[in-house]
């Protein structure tokens, strides 16, 4: 029996194993307002792994928009993807489930860096201090975070859709929808 294979979505399949470790967090943890401050190591966990991958697709995304830059940290992102993506910055990612949207990157519009990422350093290099910055709040604007980088990614690489969808996270109907492919399966096509 022979096995084919075709290129997978490395950084998509990546979020949606943290998506689905993040989902299983609500079972503990309720999403609203009351709960942004808890903090926990599985949070910790979850916030320093989406915020390690925001600094690599940051980077690949860079790479397409700006092939001839080659920025190492987040404002030399910042620079480059605000003149490639500027609609990066106003875009909002929503969590139908608990009515919750975020703005993960419109610090940009002010052109300062995210507080989660400011946060996500501070967790990251001090933890000692500051492990209470692995909160609820800060986990989902850098999943949110993640979520429309890789949006953006995939969009400029193959620009058609992403099967399975996300089955927490939603972007904007300007950017995607999700929406039955052709066998009646489920994808996120980009506009």
């Amino acid at each position: 029996m022979a096995i084919h294979e075709e290129t997978s979505l490395l950084h998509w399949n990546y979020f949606l194993a943290l998506e689905t470790d993040v989902e299983r967090m609500a079972r503990f943890v309720e999403f609203s307002g009351n709960n942004f401050g808890a903090y926990s190591i599985e949070m910790a966990h979850l916030f320093l792994a989406a915020a390690s991958e925001v600094d690599v697709v940051a980077k690949l995304l860079c790479s397409l928009v700006g092939p001839e830059a080659n920025p190492s940290n987040i404002e030399q992102y910042r620079t480059i993807l605000r003149q490639h993506l500027q609609e990066l910055e106003n875009s909002p990612v929503t969590i139908p489930r608990y009515g919750l949207s975020l703005e993960p990157w419109s610090n940009w519009q002010r052109d300062e860096t995210p507080d989660w990422w400011r946060d996500h350093n501070k967790v990251k290099h001090q933890r000692g201090e500051h492990f209470q910055l692995a909160n609820l709040q800060n986990v989902l604007n850098a999943m949110g975070g993640l979520f429309l980088l890789i949006l953006h990614y995939y969009r400029l690489v193959d620009g058609r859709r992403i099967e399975p969808p996300p089955s927490l996270f939603t972007p904007s109907s300007d950017l995607a929808i999700v929406a039955p492919s052709v066998g009646g399966r489920m994808a996120l096509f980009f506009k």
